[in-house]
């Protein structure tokens, strides 16, 4: 009876030590991030998105009709705010208010820059609106960060060109920054969402986690209602920009208490 009994000591042992070591060994779930660019315009279907129960990132053009009124909401509803930065393309498509260009000299693109972030309630990071000129040039990207340095903001290069150097002078300046891995509509059909959804979550499966960009078209929006309460029975975690950057940088704070200098908020035009 003792031999049994201290068999059954030895084997509670094991197991308890095998429960107190699996935090160690278990990873954290895939973890997907996702962004809503070119918020502001759309008053339906940004408050759609803004209402919805999981913690996306909505990223919000300067001056635009509904951009204070839907950022107010959503960072009522938990959600994340960015600054979708207008940025000079190769195909002379307009950016609308805000924009950036090649031929603004430093003080004009920084003021722009500034202002811009002023104008967007709750700002806690900035994406490249467009910019496949843009963020190709080291000069321009240079002035951007170095601003951005100033503010307790995280940057995303939204990669819509693959010889971008925006993440890496976002670095350079030790800006907390990361990358886009897939957009999820550029063509705008439920098929081709729901193929691009699938490729962020096996994207997600093979290096921890993954950012994905879309946009507020109604096909978009849709898909997300009905498929972002699915996540978790298929293991799939979601979470802010910021929230997946700690996950990726040992749960630590992107910035020191005071390390960085407040955005002043500021009244702004509407288009």
């Amino acid at each position: 009876m003792r031999v049994v009994s201290t068999l059954l000591a030895l084997a509670f042992c094991i197991a308890a030590g095998a429960v107190s070591a699996e935090p160690a060994r278990t990873a954290l779930p895939p973890t997907i991030a996702i962004i809503i660019d070119d918020m502001g315009h759309s008053l339906v279907e940004g408050e759609r998105l803004a209402n919805l129960d999981q913690p996306l990132t909505l990223a919000f053009l300067p001056y635009r009709r509904h951009t204070d009124s839907l950022a107010r909401l959503a960072h009522k509803q938990h959600k994340e705010i960015m600054l979708h930065a207008p940025m000079a393309n190769t195909r002379n498509y307009g950016l609308g208010p805000g924009g950036l260009t090649p031929d603004m000299d430093e003080q004009n693109m920084v003021t722009t820059l500034r202002r811009a972030l002023q104008s967007i309630p709750h700002v806690q990071g900035v994406n490249n609106h467009m910019g496949s000129l843009l963020t190709q040039q080291l000069q321009p990207m240079d002035w951007v960060m170095k601003e951005l340095f100033r503010y307790p903001v995280y940057f995303i290069d939204s990669r819509t060109i693959a010889s971008s150097v925006a993440g890496d002078v976002a670095a350079a300046y030790r800006i907390p920054t990361m990358t886009r891995d897939v957009f999820l509509d550029h063509e705008q059909t439920e098929e081709f969402v729901d193929r691009q959804f699938k490729l962020l979550i096996k994207r997600a499966r093979e290096n921890g986690s993954a950012i994905g960009i879309g946009h507020p078209h109604k096909v978009t929006v849709d898909y997300l209602e009905k498929h972002l309460p699915k996540l978790d029975e298929q293991g799939i975690a979601i979470a802010t920009v910021s929230g997946l950057w700690a996950m990726r940088n040992g749960n630590r704070e992107m910035f020191a208490e005071g390390e960085k200098q407040a955005i002043r908020p500021a009244f702004a035009k509407k288009d």
